[in-house]
């Protein structure tokens, strides 16, 4: 079950992951390092300011088995030093943004997504993403994971935040 989507102003927020390239059968590869990121944040202390996410930077829509760009993420109250290599430290940009809270199995966010897409283009909004031949590369493109899988592993009671930037 899916609430209404609404258009919500949020601050900069700093973060730390790592990037890569994948398909939606590969997804998991990139998924599974959450936890390093969350472990590696805990050995040094620094809480974690919000759930976990998936940034989408580059991804075609309409091929669902060509490689795309996403960022998985941990946000951070402030910005904090990773050692280098593929850990960096990002920021998720301020603006206006549409969001939507979702409960149930990630496999619904699809559908979900799909709902706000089309709820922003009734009501004539802009999204902040550009469409090139690499598909479509969007400034801030979020999927949030507000549940701890360690205290709720049934995926059915997972909830998950959607949040697409809006174009300025």
């Amino acid at each position: 079950m899916a609430n209404q989507p609404r258009i919500e102003e949020r601050p900069e927020r700093a973060f730390v992951g790592v990037r890569g390239r994948v398909t939606w059968d590969t997804f998991g590869r990139l998924a599974d390092r959450l936890p390093e990121i969350v472990g590696w944040l805990g050995e040094r202390g620094i809480p974690m300011a919000d759930g976990p996410f998936f940034k989408y930077e580059v991804l075609d829509p309409e091929d669902r088995t060509r490689e795309f760009e996403v960022v998985a993420g941990v946000p951070v109250g402030e910005r904090v030093r990773v050692p280098g290599g593929e850990l960096f430290v990002g920021t998720l940009p301020a603006g206006r943004y549409v969001t939507v809270r979702h409960v149930g199995h990630p496999d619904e966010l699809f559908a979900v997504t799909a709902t706000v897409l089309k709820w922003a283009e009734a009501k004539g909004l802009a999204w902040d993403m550009e469409r090139t031949e690499a598909g479509e590369v969007w400034g801030c493109r979020l999927e949030s994971y507000k549940t701890d899988p360690r205290v709720e592993p049934d995926l059915n009671k997972w909830e998950t935040e959607l949040a697409f930037r809006l174009r300025d």
